[in-house]
């Protein structure tokens, strides 16, 4: 197509010359306007494109980078049941053909891992019928022993405990004196404190609804109505109250915390449905010193409110992911030392995973390569100290953050707005100073991973008791979740330390309070140390 400077050479007439001018003029106002509505629709076709790949791998394949570790565990176990399976079939049916089995030598056993040295040992002894040798009559002297261990079991023995109070009169004085009564945790209860231990721990580590519990009871002809087990569950969240409130204490005592939350289906009564809660999550840093602590905080909704009443006056480094209702905890001007915002690199990894994922994307597997330079960094660091540590990222991922960032910033300049290649750099980009903080310093994680871990378990037990009864119920399960949590955080049996703190707690000072928590007391550390 002729410039309009060509039709000015052109002999034409005046009139004609204005007019075909403008003619040229609409057609290029047009080319562009078309080429802009095809650098939309292909924006467009790019985004749809992303998320039917996404919605297809959420509905047909794995919902996140890799498996989680549960259904990783989930996936193993069943391979292994049907190799197993497999090899059984496979064996029977060489089994039943002698002609083959005859002389089949005798398949070579791996050895298998020892049975733990703590458990009680019952002996079995199986002796000869004799002891006299069955060919000559000689009597047979024992040379050494063959012994094999097998790992048993006892479910739930229900077992009944009487306590007998004899009473003895003194005629002098006329006075009765017996043993006083125990203190227990629940007065005048039938349930001794192993069956409120197993009740809970069904409940809220094995994700058993009241109902299940119920009938495992009744399979042994023991009647534990639902009521009676409501009633115990809620006596002992208002007997274990102050332990939490103490646990929330300490964890706010630390300088760095991880944040998230998950949605809870909670029963809507007034409505016959149920209605959205959320379980938000509180977790201390692994990287300084100190118990690690867990904290959940039932509320009903996800409003950032609930965050800021949480953490009240703390101040430091919160890591968390992006969502909104976090920012206004950064942005309190009124105090001195406002919270300090750490980005997550599991959620900007997540971004260009999910980008490559769906188109094969060139530069989304390029800025996961350059992410993972930062995990081995990290992985090189996993034991050294917050000093060792501060200097190993100094040497190493301060230069890896400089090049993504020149990279990214380079890169983003010849892509279009709009399109999801945009959104995922923009992310980074955008939140890029709450990125590297922790490069600047030893002692700061790197990824909100630590709380998701923590959190994924309830996740999965929702499928077994789909939805809090209420707000009162749902703020009980958080505060023995958050109990039971910490206890295995730091190594515990959340089942051992909870029947020893239940058994304690009636005649327990509070100025004592401390020793009952599900850490070490010696492990009390200052956690602000960096």
């Amino acid at each position: 197509m002729k410039s309009l400077s060509q039709f000015e050479q052109i002999d034409l007439e005046s009139a004609s010359k204005t007019q075909m001018a403008d003619m040229v003029r609409a057609l290029l106002k047009q080319a562009n306007k078309d080429a802009q509505d095809i650098q939309r629709k292909e924006d467009k076709i790019q985004a749809l494109t992303y998320e039917l790949s996404y919605l297809r791998r959420i509905r047909y394949g794995a919902k996140t980078e890799a498996f989680s570790q549960l259904q990783k565990d989930l996936f193993d176990e069943s391979l292994d049941e049907d190799l197993a399976a497999t090899k059984a079939a496979l064996e029977a049916l060489s089994d039943s053909e002698p002609a083959i089995t005859a002389h089949k030598p005798k398949r070579p056993r791996a050895g298998r891992q020892s049975l733990p040295e703590h458990l009680p040992r019952i002996e079995f002894r199986h002796e000869p019928e004799s002891c006299q040798c069955g060919r000559c009559g000689s009597d047979l002297i024992k040379i050494r022993e063959d012994v094999t261990e097998q790992l048993d079991v006892v479910p739930a023995v229900f077992t009944v405990h009487r306590h007998i109070r004899p009473q003895y009169a003194c005629k002098a004085c006329e006075t009765i004196i017996a043993a006083p009564i125990p203190a227990a945790v629940i007065d005048g209860g039938m349930a001794t404190v192993g069956l409120l231990t197993w009740v809970l721990i069904n409940k809220y580590v094995d994700h058993l609804p009241l109902y299940r519990i119920e009938q495992i009871a009744a399979r042994q002809k023991v009647i534990l109505s639902r009521s009676t087990l409501a009633d115990w569950v809620g006596k002992l969240g208002v007997t274990l109250q102050p332990l939490v409130d103490r646990l929330a204490w300490h964890l706010l005592q630390g300088n760095t915390l991880h944040a998230d939350e998950t949605p809870v289906s909670q029963l809507d009564p007034g409505r016959g449905k149920t209605k959205k809660a959320y379980l938000w999550a509180y977790r201390s840093n692994d990287l300084q010193t100190g118990p690690r602590i867990i904290v959940f905080d039932y509320r009903d909704g996800r409003s950032g409110i609930h965050c800021r009443r949480f953490l009240g006056d703390w101040k430091g480094q919160l890591m968390v992911d992006d969502y909104s209702g976090y920012k206004a905890s950064f942005n309190i001007k009124q105090t001195v030392v406002p919270c300090i915002e750490l980005g997550c690199w599991a959620h900007a990894r997540r971004k260009f995973f999910d980008l490559h994922k769906a188109n094969q994307s060139p530069m989304a597997k390029e800025a996961l390569e350059r992410i993972g330079q930062l995990y081995a960094i990290e992985a090189e660091a996993m034991d050294m100290d917050c000093a060792a540590r501060k200097q190993h990222r100094k040497d190493k991922s301060s230069p890896v953050l400089t090049e993504l960032h020149q990279w990214l910033t380079t890169t983003r300049t010849k892509i279009a707005n709009g399109g999801t290649s945009a959104k995922a750099m923009d992310y980074t980009l955008r939140r890029w100073a709450s990125f590297i903080r922790y490069a600047e310093t030893g002692h700061l994680p790197i990824d909100n991973n630590p709380v998701e871990n923590v959190i994924r378990p309830i996740a999965l037990g929702k499928k077994n008791w789909l939805f809090a009864g209420s707000e009162r119920a749902g703020q009980r399960a958080a505060a023995i979740q958050s109990l039971l949590g910490t206890a295995k955080l730091n190594g515990l049996n959340p089942e051992a330390w909870l029947k020893d703190t239940l058994e304690k707690l009636p005649v327990w000072p509070n100025s004592r309070i401390d020793e009952l928590l599900p850490f070490p007391v010696t492990s009390v550390d200052d956690k602000s140390q960096v």
